[in-house]
């Protein structure tokens, strides 16, 4: 599977209109971020890891998902955390017609009350992102800077953590 782990800055100066990464702070600040929840295992295992460590993140979830585990969800923002809209049904913008993706993105956008949208697979039209941020809704799209690997599997758990911690 190919994919970049690094996301180039020729590609952040291409998408400027999207957020790559958060502005610097005096401490060193890592920004996490979680996508395609929630799932009532592994989002319970990520906020209890994050509880741990009193750190706060920002979940990026499916409409179905959040619809299907209200009470996951629930505690994802009663933990204090950020949330964000992934779409319904995890669409492909590059495979799906525009006016049926923002449909889908508005359909989640009833369970999840937040203006950041990351696209899944960071696939996403232009055509579909000025709809989406010129929407009433107007969302922030929210991409990486560091893709983790952990969907992929055939790499170990140790080689997507030394991918992370080297970039």
């Amino acid at each position: 599977m190919f994919y970049i782990v690094k996301t180039p800055q020729w590609v952040m100066k291409l998408f400027a209109s999207y957020i790559w990464k958060m502005p610097p702070r005096a401490s060193k600040t890592i920004y996490l971020t979680f996508d395609d929840g929630p799932h009532p295992e592994i989002t319970t295992f990520v906020l209890e890891e994050l509880r741990k460590y009193n750190a706060k993140a920002t979940f990026f979830c499916i409409g179905k998902n959040v619809e299907a585990h209200p009470l996951v969800y629930k505690s994802i923002l009663g933990e204090g955390h950020a949330v964000g809209n992934h779409t319904y049904n995890h669409l492909n913008g590059w495979k799906t017609p525009d006016s049926e993706y923002v449909e889908n993105v508005l359909e989640a956008k009833k369970y999840i009350d937040s203006n950041l949208f990351r696209p899944p697979y960071g696939r996403i039209k232009k055509s579909q992102r000025k709809a989406l941020m010129q929407n009433d809704a107007g969302f922030q799209i929210v991409m990486w800077s560091v893709l983790s690997g952990d969907f992929d599997v055939n790499i170990t758990p140790e080689a997507c953590c030394e991918k992370v911690l080297k970039y």
